[in-house]
């Protein structure tokens, strides 16, 4: 059997250790210290947006930016219909409900024309939401200019999702620069990692104190352990920042490679009918945090499950999209905006190894087996199961 080809794992630079030997030499083990503070005012830096909390994972900065905003039992919080459940739950934990938004097809992110849709409808019975979370899908960044144009028109904040989209441009600025709370997510299969790891990041300084506070047991500034607010246990290590530091140092690089990958899968299966790729938008970097296509099983002679189960058989990892939550059990209670893109993306959409450490002939072997399952069209008649 061959070594397994991961769909987006970790890759080190070399130089996390020299921050990680720092951090142990000076015996800064514990949940805060100079590396910490460091990668958040590297961050910072990068993004361009002066408050910067370390955190335990992006799904914990959601919850933060939530609890900040006084997000609680009966209210509604809007948000893409198209990601990871991480985006979700934390409404859940605060016990307010999901409201969901379809994608559009320029970008995949959220729609602005339904979004605009769903805070007219509330706006009439005057129940606005108290929040919008949107997200940017796979590296891209969402129509911000719109979205951040009617969230101010109906005086909803904004939270920004940028979970997989750091280093992501939209008219030069960059994702996390928009909402006036954002996340970031340093999971294990994100484009920099620190092993586990997230960040809020916030133009308003009495929210991310706020946050800090509530991040670390929400504990009072006395002698001893006084607790006004219920708090929790949200920061980042002092020894993940560390690896973050050195991740963040190559980032440019592991942007130019994930693009590479792009172009090289696109370059070699475009010539086959019924492949499709995530389109770029235009309106900035868009990093190919993963490479993500389509396939129309009529056109291509298969269908996306076929490909990503005769990709498993050669021991690599691919993946389906994101199932859209009005899709999940969980959360099929919830009302939604559109839902037809979004279902269709899935239905057809496959998720390719797109690590940084990936060679040329790994992707020859990638796409060789996904070339192996087109079947002419003179030569099957496909029926979609």
């Amino acid at each position: 059997m061959n070594e397994r080809i991961y769909l987006s794992p970790p890759h080190m630079s070399g130089n996390e250790l020299t921050y990680i030997h720092e951090a142990f030499d000076a015996n800064w083990v514990a949940p805060i210290g100079p590396q910490l503070t460091a990668f958040e005012n590297a961050l910072s830096s990068y993004v361009g947006v002066p408050h910067v909390l370390g955190l335990s994972s992006g799904t914990a900065a959601i919850h933060l930016a939530l609890m900040h905003l006084g997000i609680g039992a009966g209210d509604e919080v809007i948000v893409s219909t198209l990601t990871f459940s991480g985006s979700v739950n934390p409404i859940y934990y605060v016990g307010a409900t999901p409201v969901f938004i379809d994608s559009e097809t320029r970008s995949w992110n959220m729609d602005p024309a339904l979004l605009r849709e769903a805070l007219a409808d509330r706006a009439k019975t005057n129940n606005l939401p108290k929040a919008v979370i949107i997200v940017h899908l796979y590296g891209q960044c969402a129509d911000m200019d719109q979205i951040v144009q009617i969230c101010a028109e109906y005086n909803v904040p904004l939270i920004e999702d940028a979970a997989e989209a750091l280093g992501s441009t939209y008219h030069g600025r960059s994702a996390g620069a928009f909402g006036h709370v954002s996340i970031l997510s340093f999971n294990g299969n994100k484009i920099i990692t620190t092993s586990g790891g997230g960040a809020l990041l916030s133009h308003d300084e009495n929210l991310i104190n706020h946050s800090r506070k509530l991040a670390t047991q929400a504990r009072e500034h006395m002698p001893h352990y006084e607790h006004q607010e219920i708090g929790y246990n949200y920061r980042l290590s002092n020894i993940l920042a560390a690896i973050g530091l050195g991740q963040l140092e190559v980032l440019e690089q592991r942007i130019e490679k994930r693009r590479w990958i792009f172009d090289y899968y696109q370059q070699h299966l475009s010539q086959y009918p019924g492949i499709g790729f995530m389109p770029d938008a235009g309106w900035g970097r868009h990093t190919r945090w993963l490479t993500v296509i389509t396939i129309d099983p009529k056109q291509f002679g298969a269908d996306r499950e076929a490909v990503r189960v005769q990709l498993e058989t050669e021991n690599i990892e691919s993946r389906p999209l994101w199932k859209p939550m009005h899709m999940q059990p969980v959360f099929s209670s919830c009302s939604i905006y559109g839902g037809g893109v979004s279902e269709m993306l899935f239905r057809d959409g496959l998720c390719l190894p797109s690590g940084t450490a990936l060679t040329e002939q790994d992707l020859e072997r990638i796409v060789a087996l996904i070339a192996k399952q087109h079947q002419p069209a003179s030569h099957h008649q496909f029926t979609r199961g």
